[in-house]
């Protein structure tokens, strides 16, 4: 999860996860982890690292459309997103069939 953390605020979604789910799916999948919860848990990860600070992707984007807000005064107010998102993650650690139960009550068991 650090290591999304840590891309997250360096690069985009879509060529961290292009980087990264090769090397890393294997390893879940051995370790028993189920898969539809490691893809919402590693998307809501990532969007974390995409708003927060050093580079902040989306911090940058938003500054370019509010330019009358410094960037320091956008960096304070993603605060409180953050803390939910890591409140968010822990809850989802904790109770994994939050984020199973919707998958697999649409699709069936045999989404997997």
């Amino acid at each position: 999860m650090v290591i999304y953390i840590i891309l997250g605020c360096m690069m985009n979604v879509i060529p961290m996860l292009m980087l990264t789910i090769p090397s890393i799916f294997p390893s879940i999948l051995a370790m028993g982890f189920d898969p539809v919860w490691f893809g919402v848990v590693s998307v809501m990860i990532m969007e974390m690292g995409q708003i927060t600070p050093p580079v902040g992707v989306v911090v940058f984007a938003l500054s370019g459309v509010a330019e009358d807000i410094p960037m320091e005064t956008i960096f304070k107010g993603i605060i409180p997103f953050v803390a939910l998102m890591v409140i968010g993650v822990f809850i989802i650690t904790v109770f994994p069939q939050l984020a199973t139960w919707l998958p697999y009550t649409l699709m069936g068991p045999e989404l997997m």
